[in-house]
């Protein structure tokens, strides 16, 4: 488990402050690529509380944040009046979109470059393995 921590926290620490460069912490980050990479750009906030491991208060909180900066709209779901989704708007895609490319850079060289041929397909499995294990939430309004 130590070794989990430190790979994460070594990683984090490189790629947070690329994060603040454009404005976002990284549960802003968690939160917008969620919905980026989503089905129509949106989730129910219950789904995406779930996938971020957030409390249901804590995405509302984050939601209500990005929406004042007009990077996340709320809309009410047409088939369940209890339920909001979150939907990614067109700033909150472009903030993404001026982010990812530095994100990305970032992952390759403090992920995959240290990695050897045929380490990151292991990784990932055991990665996947672990995740729908501990945290089946993670995949939460994922259709496919």
């Amino acid at each position: 488990m130590g070794l989990l921590v430190e790979v994460y926290t070594g990683l984090m620490d490189r790629l947070s402050p690329q994060l603040g460069e454009h404005g976002l912490s990284t549960v802003d980050f968690n939160v917008l690529v969620r919905l980026a990479r989503s089905s129509e750009q949106r989730l129910r906030m219950s789904d995406l509380a779930a996938q971020t491991s957030l409390s249901t208060s804590g995405v509302t909180r984050v939601v209500d944040r990005l929406e004042k900066e007009g990077l996340v709209a709320r809309e009410n779901c047409p088939t369940d009046r209890r339920a909001l989704f979150a939907v990614l708007t067109r700033d909150g895609a472009d903030r993404i979109g001026g982010v990812l490319p530095g994100h990305v850079e970032l992952i390759q060289t403090w992920l995959l470059d240290p990695l050897a041929d045929g380490q990151l397909d292991g990784l990932l499995d055991g990665l996947r393995v672990v995740r729908d294990t501990a945290n089946p939430g993670a995949r939460a309004g994922i259709t496919s």
